[in-house]
């Protein structure tokens, strides 16, 4: 399988050219990635545009490195090679080298067959949607490679790991004194990613007794690498065997962070940001931003701070632009993602688990007991398959037919009403309708959630078709 979209490629490794991701599709759109960059700052006489790569883990991804940095060199780019890095260790490492881009070689959470090119501006940035309808335009359309006397080279730099870690502990809102102070035991599972790296490499210069579980970036993930709880029995366990004060799981490519707590409960991916936020805002007041489906936890602990909370599109770059427009102090996802713009606008986990111990530690209480101070809710995550009918009109037949909720319609459509909340919206990877819902009890946000599906296929049922 092969995705093509503004936001990068991404596909599955492997089999005959044209079922996945092959080196020829990793050489065509880093091609247009590269003349996009070149279009953005014409390089003159050996001043060369410059692009910053890093990549996970992955088994596949030394050769998808090769093929991208020597692509990008034969446009006449010079590439600075990170090696094993992790996405925000990149958008760091962009702007901190002032180069002209950047690409990241993972595919996040998904599968060890799969892998991806992500793709920055000079800000270290994801790319707008303006900007990667022209890298896909220049993809399509061919590129002019360099003569031979404007070639490009590659050149490497290992150093940008140690470097993120320092700018964590440069943080204001990271006490490395208080953390080491607290003679903390925590397991990590970096699902034998770059995190297996860069996670014990910033709890030990925090003084954090780190108990390692799958940290040898083999690129072989021990299991799914969505950092799920039905993913981290191997954390759990590691945790309630270690005496641990708590478990730290990331994905590849660490840029999602999750917690289990000391007596084996899960801290809930949806409460990494809640948690930070608490801390943050305690300090440094001021709006914050999630997107649509995540916890309705965050408005609330924003409120209890006196701040403003409001919500974006889904996707980092959505979450990004509203965070911008409100000049928001903090944001990010419900997936466990923590975006703080005075550090980068990118999701880090380093960052969040800096800010996250910090927090802990400064309120002297067992994790367990710090989940236990935050709203508690349940949520629930379905689909349904994307029929071939006009599901925005669809969407906008339930919206009229709801009169008892506040309204969020800019991405699908989002029913906030007195018991929970519910989403539903296309799908922007896979070819179905996300039906995502919160309430206080489980069993109160399936209710939701099926309420709100069968009404809507009663009205995609009388859509008009698209055939």
């Amino acid at each position: 399988m092969l995705i093509a979209s503004i936001s990068g490629i991404r596909g599955t490794v492997g089999g005959r050219a044209g079922e996945g991701l092959s080196p020829a599709d990793v050489v065509q759109f880093a091609s247009g990635y590269g003349a996009w960059v070149v279009e953005q700052r014409p390089g003159t006489g050996t001043d060369r545009p410059r692009v910053v790569v890093g990549r996970d883990a992955r088994l596949s991804g030394p050769w998808v490195r090769d093929v991208v940095c020597g692509t990008l060199n034969a446009l006449g780019l010079d590439v600075i090679d990170l090696g094993l890095s992790t996405t925000p260790t990149v958008e760091l490492a962009v702007p901190g080298l002032k180069a002209d881009g950047g690409l990241i070689l993972t595919a996040s959470h998904n599968p060890k067959q799969w892998n991806a090119l992500k793709l920055l501006n000079a800000e270290g940035e994801f790319l707008s949607a303006a900007a990667g309808d022209r890298v896909l335009a220049l993809a399509k359309a061919g590129v002019t490679y360099a003569g031979v006397d404007q070639t490009g080279v590659t050149t490497t730099d290992d150093s940008w790991l140690g470097r993120h870690v320092e700018h964590v502990l440069g943080l204001d809102l990271v006490d490395r004194e208080s953390v080491r102070a607290a003679g903390l035991k925590v397991a990590v599972d970096a699902v034998n990613s770059s995190g297996g790296v860069a996670v014990p490499l910033l709890l030990e210069a925090l003084g954090v007794e780190v108990v390692p579980v799958h940290c040898e970036p083999t690129g072989h993930f021990a299991h799914n690498p969505e950092p799920l709880p039905k993913h981290l029995t191997d954390l759990t366990a590691a945790v309630m065997e270690g005496g641990c004060d708590l478990g730290i799981s990331v994905d590849p490519d660490v840029d999602r962070l999750c917690f289990v707590c000391e007596d084996g409960s899960f801290f809930g991916e949806e409460y990494t940001l809640v948690a930070v936020a608490d801390h943050v805002l305690a300090h440094t007041p001021g709006p914050t931003v999630s997107n649509l489906s995540s916890t309705r936890a965050l408005r609330e602990v924003s409120a209890r701070h006196g701040c403003a909370y409001t919500a974006s599109a889904v996707g980092e770059v959505n979450v990004v632009a509203q965070m911008r427009a409100t000049q928001a102090i903090l944001g990010g996802e419900g997936n466990g993602g923590v975006i703080y713009p005075t550090s980068h606008a990118g999701r880090d986990a380093l960052v969040g688990i800096g800010l996250f111990l910090t927090h802990l530690v400064s309120k002297g209480v067992a994790c367990s007991e710090l989940r236990s101070t935050y709203p508690d809710f349940h949520m629930v995550k379905d689909k349904m398959q994307l029929p071939n009918v006009d599901v925005d009109a669809a969407l906008s037949a339930l919206r009229a037919d709801v009169s008892d909720a506040e309204v969020n319609d800019v991405d699908g459509v989002k029913f906030d009403l007195a018991e929970g909340w519910v989403h539903l919206r296309k799908s922007n990877t896979e070819p179905i309708i996300r039906i995502y819902a919160e309430a206080a009890s489980p069993e109160a946000a399936q209710a939701l959630a099926d309420r709100f599906a069968s009404r809507l296929r009663h009205h995609l049922e009388s859509a008009p078709s698209l055939a």
